[in-house]
């Protein structure tokens, strides 16, 4: 299933990303894709306060990964810009998205294409930025998953 809306300003990718924290199970994989500015970031800071993550989320491009562990679920925020793909794979991200050595949570993936692989079940995000219209978010489910994407939309 896929789900497309329009997110006018920043305030509309921030207020989906708090729906997201809200509803997502524990074991969710968030998949971002999109280019600078596209409002990956921001997306995720909602995600933190729909978990009620009262400690500032913030990019880690240069920390590579930030855990945040005192919301409802913990907040796994990972950011792939810098890496190549020898690099991801020494993250061992599958010991997050199967809950190995962390407690089960919500993963946060910034730049996703730079993945090796991915996990079986994810949530994909596509962001674009639309001039004139601010941005775009294709919202696709992978894999088998109980998520009802209505749950996403936003009221006018």
């Amino acid at each position: 299933m896929t789900l497309i809306m329009t997110l006018p300003d920043s305030t509309a990718t921030y207020h989906l990303g708090k729906k997201l924290g809200e509803n997502l199970p524990p074991l969710s994989v968030v998949l971002l894709f999109g280019d600078l500015g596209a409002g990956k970031t921001t997306l995720v800071q909602g995600i933190g306060e729909g978990l009620a993550i009262e400690e500032p989320i913030v990019s880690p491009t240069f920390t590579l990964i930030n855990e945040y562990h005192e919301g409802r679920l913990p907040l796994y925020h990972f950011d792939l810009y810098r890496l190549q793909s020898e690099e991801i794979k020494s993250l061992y991200l599958e010991l997050y998205w199967d809950a190995v050595e962390v407690p089960p949570g919500i993963m946060a993936i910034e730049w996703a294409q730079r993945l090796p692989r991915k996990p079986p079940n994810y949530l994909e995000l596509q962001l674009t930025y639309l001039p004139e219209q601010g941005r775009q978010v294709q919202i696709q489910l992978v894999g088998k998953w109980e998520f009802n994407l209505d749950l996403l939309k936003l009221s006018a």
